[in-house]
C-alpha cells in the first residue's frame, strides 16, 4: 500500500472509531480490494464487519438478495445495482454504512458497457450516494482507482 492509499485507509479508520460506526462492503469489480485494504492495517477489527464479493449477477442475488428485474432492467453495470448492492450490505450486516462497487474492469464490453465504466455507491441511515467512473488505467488500474474512488466516496458522505 503507498502512502496516498494508507493516508486514505487511515482516515477511514479513524472517521469510524471516533464515531463508532460499524462498515461493510459489497464488492463486484473491485474483487475483495476494498475489504483487503480496510483490513490491511491493524484495528480493522474495531468497526468493519463484513465484505461481501458478489461478482456474478446470481450471486448478487443469492448473497444480496437483489432481485432479477433490477438487474435485467439496468444491468450489473449500473447506479441502481450499485446503490442497491450498498443497501443490502448494510441491512444483511447491521452496519451503519456499507460501500459498494460494480463495474466493468475490462478488456472489452459487458452489456454493452465500455470498459472502465465503474459504479461505487455508499448507503448509510440517512445518507446514500453514488458515483460513475469512467476509468482508463487497463484493468488491474481500474479495479485499484475504482478501490480508491469508493474510500473517498464513503469519506465524502461521512462529512
Amino acid at each position: 500500500m503507498d502512502s496516498a492509499e494508507g493516508s486514505l485507509v487511515r482516515q477511514v479508520h479513524e472517521v469510524f472509531k471516533e464515531r463508532g460506526l460499524f462498515l461493510s462492503v459489497a464488492e463486484s469489480c473491485t474483487g475483495g480490494l476494498l475489504a483487503h485494504l480496510i483490513t490491511q492495517i491493524p484495528g480493522a477489527s474495531d468497526f468493519f464487519l463484513a465484505g461481501i464479493v458478489a461478482y456474478s449477477s446470481a450471486a448478487k442475488m443469492k448473497l444480496l438478495g437483489i432481485k432479477s428485474g433490477p438487474l435485467t432492467e439496468y444491468g450489473t453495470v449500473s447506479s441502481q445495482i450499485a446503490m442497491e448492492m450498498a443497501r443490502r450490505a448494510r441491512e444483511a450486516t447491521g452496519s451503519d454504512y456499507a460501500l459498494s462497487t460494480t463495474g466493468n474492469l475490462g478488456p472489452s464490453t459487458l452489456e454493452g458497457k465500455p470498459e472502465g465504466l465503474i459504479y461505487v455507491a455508499v448507503s448509510g441511515g440517512q445518507k446514500e450516494a453514488h458515483k460513475e467512473l469512467r476509468l482508463s488505467l487497463g484493468r488491474e488500474g481500474n479495479k485499484h482507482q475504482a478501490a480508491m474512488e469508493g474510500l473517498r466516496l464513503l469519506l465524502d458522505t461521512l462529512k
